[in-house]
């Protein structure tokens, strides 16, 4: 549908081991604007990304990719239009590294298809976007759990695709690599993709351009770091353990213990 959003989900309801884990959820990802989606522990922020990836399907509600129910898109359509990073991502341990990025570009060429220099060209971009180019021909069972992190994103950027789910992608990165990963994300979304990102790290969470805020499975915030509402939402939801307060130069918010 033209002008519909990325991405949209409408009183979405997902539920675990007969829990209700998300609980009548609306939001809209927009394109050019990368989200971070934080809240408590068993807050439901990885259920509800798994909804809106299709990998779990709803009780009730809908989410729609491009204004069209995700549920009618084909399976392969959908993959070039969605890409998704698990928390714990499962791989072949034995696969090298440059093999599992090539994975990423399947929706693009298919099982049969050849991939063609456009998918190389993506593949490259990718691994030089994660700084993963000089671990391209090792295995995954050689590298540590922040390169092997890595590569599994590079597998996730290759798709390039309109809209990019990540569930916590900076999991056993050091803080250049974190840094270097918002920078690529605030990128991808500059020129036109819809980014949402579950993140525990607040101070990382607030360098977004949105924030999302899930407490018992509802969402109770949605706004800029610069909201002050959602700063409120922020401190009374985390049991105030700390205070959202601009730096000195005022150039962003970060989260202060309160010790």
């Amino acid at each position: 549908m033209t002008g519909a959003p990325p991405l949209q989900a409408r009183g979405v309801v997902a539920s675990l081991g007969g829990r209700r884990v998300v609980d009548d959820v609306s939001l809209t990802l927009h394109a050019g604007q990368w989200v971070a989606l934080v809240g408590p522990n068993g807050a439901g922020k990885s259920t509800l990304l798994q909804v809106l990836a299709g990998l779990l399907p709803a009780a009730a509600g809908e989410v729609a990719l491009q204004g069209r129910p995700l549920a009618a898109w084909p399976a392969r359509e959908r993959a070039a239009r969605l890409a998704w990073l698990a928390q714990q991502g499962e791989t072949d341990a034995e696969l090298p590294a440059r093999s599992l990025v090539e994975l990423g570009r399947l929706p693009r060429h298919g099982l049969l298809g050849a991939p063609d220099a456009a998918d190389a060209a993506a593949v490259a971009r990718a691994l030089a976007e994660t700084e993963t180019s000089a671990l391209a021909d090792r295995r995954l069972s050689e590298l540590s759990g922040g390169e092997r992190q890595r590569v599994l994103l590079a597998r996730a950027l290759a798709v390039e695709a309109p809209v990019l789910l990540l569930d916590e992608p900076v999991a056993h990165l050091d803080a250049p690599h974190q840094l270097a990963l918002l920078r690529g994300l605030r990128r991808r979304a500059r020129d036109g993709a819809a980014v949402a990102v579950v993140l525990h790290d607040l101070n990382l969470a607030l360098a977004a351009d949105r924030v999302l805020l899930l407490a018992e499975g509802r969402l109770v915030a949605d706004g800029a770091p610069d909201d002050a509402a959602l700063r409120a939402a922020l401190e009374a939801r985390f049991g105030h353990a700390f205070t959202v307060q601009r730096t000195a130069d005022a150039a962003r918010w970060i989260a202060v213990p309160a010790l």
